[in-house]
């Protein structure tokens, strides 16, 4: 079974991996820079055969989301089998799961998300599409992210909270307060540095 991989950085080495511990035994990266692999345009026709996006930018990865569904192609979700996965849960397309990444009931995860190494999602959070929860993030129940927003790598965040859309939260933040859509920062507990320009 052969899968195309859009990207070819350093996301995408994760992203073979984890491909293969799904059942597939064949790869072609896909790059529309640069002459070392095929463009997307060289292979638009080739709808047989299923993508995954591997590129860790929230809104690149939107794009080409969006790219492959308008011409007819299958955006797969890998799910690394270390995971834990309520039944209850209800996924996306085109979603990374990585090794030991807690997802507990009644979750519900958008297009295009990336969950992390070992991040914890708790029951009933709703992560919007084009996320990306960086590893060892722990977010409590009923928790809602907003599209396009990156969680930065150990951060944490109690219940009943929305974060907006477009936001970066910076590692090891501890999040104890609604954040607005478009903002930047970090810290313990959470405090907005920037705005973000939509």
């Amino acid at each position: 079974m052969k899968l195309y991989i859009y990207g070819s950085g350093g996301h995408s080495l994760v992203v073979e991996d984890i491909a293969k511990k799904c059942g597939f035994k064949e790869f072609e990266y896909i790059d529309d820079y640069g002459d070392k692999y095929r463009s997307f345009n060289d292979i638009c026709k080739d709808i047989n055969i299923p993508f995954f996006i591997a590129i860790g930018n929230n809104k690149v990865r939107s794009k080409i989301f969006f790219k492959l569904k308008d011409n007819g192609f299958k955006v797969v979700n890998l799910i690394d089998p270390s995971s834990v996965i309520s039944q209850s849960v209800m996924l996306g397309e085109g979603i990374l799961v990585m090794p030991n990444v807690v997802i507990n009931a009644k979750a519900k995860i958008g297009n295009g998300v990336i969950l992390n190494t070992s991040c914890v999602i708790e029951h009933e959070n709703l992560i919007d599409d084009f996320v990306h929860i960086s590893p060892n993030v722990s977010l409590a129940g009923n928790v809602h992210i907003g599209s396009n927003t990156h969680i930065g790598i150990g951060a944490t965040c109690i219940q009943n909270i929305n974060v907006g859309q477009n936001c970066i939260i910076g590692a090891g933040s501890v999040i104890v307060k609604n954040i607005p859509n478009n903002c930047k920062g970090y810290g313990v507990p959470f405090k907005i540095v920037e705005e973000i320009d939509e």
